[in-house]
């Protein structure tokens, strides 16, 4: 789901659950099927603060996910969101 946020350009959580609600096009994607529940909104703060808190394992992830959408094309992002702030 936060793909589909990154490439769509939903900076906020609790709206791109919402969208991934009303979005066959994003539920197919994250593998919902119509009937499928989205997390709740929490679920991503709670996880990045809580469980994820002290390890780089999901930044790393996502940017080696990031790019290799990029080198196929499939994003619409920019390189620069992947350098450190």
């Amino acid at each position: 789901m936060l793909l589909v946020g990154y490439c769509y350009g939903i900076r906020s959580e609790r709206r791109l659950c919402e969208e991934v609600h009303l979005n066959l096009a994003y539920r197919w994607f994250c593998r919902l099927g119509l009937d499928g529940k989205v997390p709740d909104h929490s679920t991503f703060s709670k996880n990045r603060h809580g469980r994820f808190r002290d390890c780089d394992l999901l930044q790393k992830l996502f940017e080696t996910v990031v790019r290799r959408c990029m080198a196929r094309g499939w994003s619409m992002g920019r390189p620069s969101r992947l350098m450190p702030a």
